[in-house]
């Protein structure tokens, strides 16, 4: 009787992981990766996942924001052009030079919205094939089996983390009126030194948050110790921290 128990204990707490158990990620994360198991049981909380991004994304697009912003940055940089060019070059050159910040504009707002539907969708996808294929050869150079399963559910539960700031920056985006926000610490410390970019930029408590879950899943699962899944997941924490402050500073140079 006491086995029969624990047996419909167990099957309790590990079967069955399915999209009804994301929300267990924010509350409960460790009785949410005890329930993993070597399956495809998390392609429905990978498939709603990426369909939330794309409503976020689709929400910018039908909302007008990225419009009015392309629009209103197209109309200050007409403004300065017009103030600086107005008495030395021709009305014709002028006119076409406008002209071609118009069609500047037009694209942007089409690169932008395939961006937001289509390529930051696709970006989460592949992180996630990433990281669970680098974790996959740190399990197997360790000496234990690697499940590529296991793995991916820890990357896909621990993303919903993703899911989150994603609609934080969303909500910024309408609150602030702009498409530049991020849920970084740069705000904190901008030395002069630096030219404007701050080297908390890559310094997101979100990806944070997300590597603290993928240790936990790491270890609770068994892919890697303790002590070793708090390494690996420490050194590409902040390998990503580092690599986004050098992209930041790549793209304001």
């Amino acid at each position: 009787m006491v086995v029969a128990v624990s047996h419909m204990d167990t099957e309790t707490r590990t079967g069955g992981l399915g999209l009804r158990h994301t929300l267990l990620v924010y509350t409960s994360p460790r009785s949410l990766f005890e329930r993993i198991e070597d399956t495809g049981a998390y392609g429905w909380a990978l498939a709603t996942m990426l369909v939330l991004v794309m409503v976020l994304g689709m929400l910018q697009i039908q909302s007008g924001l990225i419009d009015r912003v392309i629009d209103q940055g197209t109309e200050d940089q007409k403004a300065a052009i017009e103030a600086e060019q107005a008495n030395l070059v021709d009305r014709v050159e002028l006119r076409e030079n406008m002209e071609a910040i118009d069609k500047q504009a037009v694209f942007n707002k089409k690169i932008t919205r395939l961006g937001v539907v289509v390529l930051n969708p696709l970006r989460i996808l592949a992180s996630f094939l990433l990281i669970s294929s680098v974790l996959y050869a740190v399990v197997a150079l360790t000496g234990r089996k690697p499940e590529w399963h296991t793995l991916m559910s820890i990357c896909v539960y621990a993303g919903f983390i993703e899911l989150a700031a994603e609609a934080l920056r969303v909500g910024m985006m309408f609150y602030y009126g702009t498409l530049d926000v991020d849920t970084s610490m740069a705000a904190l410390w901008t030395p002069e030194f630096t030219k404007g970019i701050s080297p908390l930029a890559g310094v997101d408590p979100f990806r944070i948050w997300f590597w603290v879950l993928a240790g936990l899943g790491l270890a609770v699962t068994r892919q890697l110790s303790r002590r070793m899944a708090i390494v690996m997941c420490g050194f590409m924490c902040v390998g990503g921290m580092g690599l986004a402050v050098a992209m930041e500073f790549a793209t304001n140079q």
